[in-house]
């Protein structure tokens, strides 16, 4: 086995399993008792699961960090200590410990200030477990009961104390093999302390069928022990295939069962093999139970219906094995229908197929200039599977949102706290899906607007009872569709931007001229200049002027923008556009003069035939499409394009955030599968274009800009717009 790669699994599925303890942890204080008690069982197998893994490899930091978080987990689930804030958010402190000790064993070196950091925390955990102990030591003693007859040895009571529950009946040859009885349950004193034998009598047969050399003892044994049941079975080795013997763990031993199996590998094992191996069953018990099912075999009766007849004590081991054996079967079964790519070879991948579809458009070209039908047609259906395989490459890199969103629960939480404000997270569009690379960059403008909500938007409890608000705040973030792009939004219910405090604080800074008359929309995009804040005090989350502009930055390396939406004392809208992708959209066409541009075909609703063509062609910034205007943006004024007007132009009818327009054109030619190349650092200023592509022909036509070109047209000829 491949060590490192085994290391290398260890660390990427303890940060699933790591992120999934936070999302369970957060969940905690919200749900129902029985919900609650599921999520600890989830919690607990995360960290026993990381603990024993890392133990293999060697990690000792992290086992004896991760072993204090799971002793105390350990009582939560056992119902011995309560679920209260304070443990919620230490248990949420460990679990980034935890983190950050896997961090620095994958980065290969030991760093002592990691552990030492680790020091406040378990003396935190080590509380809850020293008060855990108090309280059991300070509970009254339950009175010892009378131990159950043999027959009622297998029934779910015994399994509640905490003794090992012995029913032995020696067979009939017992005396004649030469074997003394009472020596074996003598014997059992070396395991432990009899705390009880009770002879049955009930075995005895009548006088006239007793048999002086045949055995009829028979007992019931309560034995406690720290003793495995393979080790109270192997006491009676010599009379075990003639006797009756009946070994039901204490209630503990139970759930160190349940624990050990939900602990084991990932690995489709046999039923039979998982009781085994966690100790709930004997080898020898596992023998007779398939003897059973062979012997039964007409009736197809499963092992566990058998092991749960013969062994109804062990039913929660049972189900606990089932359980555990059907999550890795569902589990396998997933895992054969995905597979983990490195980014790196699917990045390549894109990269092949853009030049791949560029390639098929040249072919596409020289087919249409030699005329030849056959061709064309053989050429129309390479393109249709090139369409296919670009699509099916692009799916590969779209991720849902969710994730990403999921992460915010814990910024809200914490930050919330820290501000004495109570807020809740709604997560909407958690299934909508964007490029890979496009999630990766947004989760830092994401965590600013998040934070800038909590801190500037949602008002103290007691301000918003006094506006008559609910003293609970609300942030959504919602992710949708439109147009060929994914628009994320941070909306908040809190106090809003007001315009007037922006304006003034603007003009403070020296970010605008007192004289200077803007609009609302401007004044509120204000807040994303570099330095800009309105906070009255420096604090650790606000008040520095930094955040806004990484946030308008980050969005524009993307090609995206940000909108902002506000009404003071109701709340705040940020929004995000993004394109859905980066790397390969379908474009249309089209031609301005001897130059040639590509529109995103989502953005593109209709084409239409500019019939009246006026000598200035500025002279028509209208145009009357069934009854309702549409404003014109002549591309060849706005982009300075020069050359010779035609007989005629076209109308393609654009739009983008709820606003449409018509792109004045010289020709139509129509749809072509775009690869996006970004622009360089020259062409970052420039708003209505977004990137270039290559032609089949090989010249390079630009990619326009739809939301950037509206906004240009309207700063700059307002009149056409307005």
């Amino acid at each position: 086995m491949n060590m490192d790669a085994a290391l290398q699994t260890f660390f990427s599925e303890s940060r699933e399993l790591l992120e999934q303890m936070e999302s369970l942890l957060l969940q905690l204080e919200t749900l129902d008792e029985a919900s609650r008690q599921e999520s600890l069982h989830g919690i607990f197998r995360a960290a026993h699961t990381i603990k024993g893994s890392a133990g293999m490899f060697g990690l000792d930091d992290v086992v004896s960090f991760t072993h204090a978080v799971e002793s105390v987990l350990d009582r939560l689930r056992n119902r011995q200590l309560s679920i209260s804030d304070a443990l919620v958010s230490l248990l949420l402190q460990c679990r980034d410990h935890i983190a950050q000790l896997v961090d620095s064993a994958e980065a290969g070196n030991h760093d002592s200030t990691i552990v030492k950091a680790g020091q406040p925390l378990l003396a935190a955990l080590q509380s809850y477990l020293v008060a855990g102990a108090a309280a059991e030591t300070q509970a009254p003693a339950l009175p010892v009961s009378e131990p159950p007859p043999f027959e009622r040895l297998d029934s779910d009571d015994v399994a509640s104390s905490e003794c090992w529950h012995i029913s032995i009946r020696f067979g009939h040859n017992c005396f004649r093999d030469g074997m003394d009885p009472l020596s074996f349950i003598t014997y059992l004193k070396h395991l432990g302390d009899v705390i009880s034998i009770i002879p049955l009598a009930e075995f005895l047969p009548t006088v006239s069928e007793f048999d002086s050399e045949s055995c009829y003892l028979a007992f019931g044994i309560q034995l406690a022990s720290s003793a495995s049941k393979q080790e109270i079975e192997d006491v009676f080795e010599f009379v075990r295939e003639d006797s009756i013997l009946h070994i039901i763990p204490p209630r503990s031993r139970l759930q160190e069962f349940v624990d050990l199996i939900e602990a084991m590998p990932q690995v489709d094992q046999l039923l039979g093999q998982m009781l085994v191996t966690s100790g709930a069953l004997t080898e020898n018990e596992l023998q007779r139970a398939l003897q059973l099912q062979q012997q039964r075999s007409s009736s197809h009766q499963p092992l566990g219906e058998i092991i749960s007849s013969t062994n109804a004590g062990i039913q929660p081991v049972l189900q606990a094995a089932l359980d555990k054996q059907g999550k890795v079967r569902d589990t396998l079964v997933k895992e054969q229908k995905s597979l983990r790519v490195d980014a790196e070879k699917l990045d390549k991948l894109i990269n092949l197929v853009g030049e791949l579809v560029t390639a098929g458009a040249g072919t596409s070209l020289l087919a249409d200039n030699l005329g030849d039908s056959a061709l064309n047609e053989s050429v129309s259906v390479l393109n249709s599977l090139l369409e296919a395989v670009r699509d099916a490459a692009l799916e590969l890199r779209m991720i849902p949102i969710g994730a990403t969103f999921s992460r915010f629960q814990r910024v809200v939480r914490d930050i919330a706290h820290e501000l004495d404000k109570e807020i809740e997270l709604v997560i909407n569009g958690a299934e909508t899906e964007l490029d890979k690379s496009v999630i990766e960059k947004i989760g830092d403008p994401l965590t600013h607007l998040v934070r800038n909500a909590i801190d500037h938007g949602i008002e103290s409890p007691a301000v918003r009872a006094a506006a008559g608000k609910a003293e609970k705040g609300t942030i959504i973030l919602n992710a949708y569709h439109d147009s060929g792009n994914i628009v994320i939004e941070v909306s908040d219910d809190g106090k809003g931007l007001d315009p007037e405090l922006i304006r003034a604080k603007a003009i403070e800074k020296q970010l605008v001229d007192e004289s200077t008359v803007l609009s609302r929309e401007e004044i509120l995009n204000l807040i994303l200049e570099p330095g800009f804040s309105t906070a009255e005090k420096v604090s650790n989350l606000s008040g520095r002027g930094v955040g806004m502009d990484v946030v308008k930055r980050n969005i524009a390396e993307l090609r995206g923008r940000v909108e902002i939406i506000s009404q003071v004392g109701q709340g705040s809208t940020m929004r995000i556009i993004l394109p859905l992708t980066l790397a390969i959209i379908d474009g249309f066409v089209i031609g301005v003069a001897d130059e040639q541009f590509v529109v995103p075909l989502d953005a593109v609703l209709e084409c239409l035939e500019l019939k009246q063509q006026p000598d200035n062609p500025f002279d028509a910034p209208y145009f009357n499409l069934r009854g309702q205007v549409l404003p014109l943006i002549y591309l060849r004024h706005c982009l300075g394009v020069e050359g010779r007007y035609p007989a005629r132009q076209n109308v393609v009818v654009v739009q983008s955030g709820g606003v449409s327009a018509g792109l004045v054109v010289d020709c139509l030619l129509g749809e072509f599968q775009t690869v996006i190349k970004p622009l360089g650092k020259l062409f970052s200023k420039v708003g209505c274009i977004s990137g270039s592509t290559i032609l089949g022909n090989g010249s390079v036509a630009l990619i326009l800009d739809i939301h950037g070109l509206i906004n240009t047209m309207t700063e700059s000829e307002p009149q056409l717009l307005q």
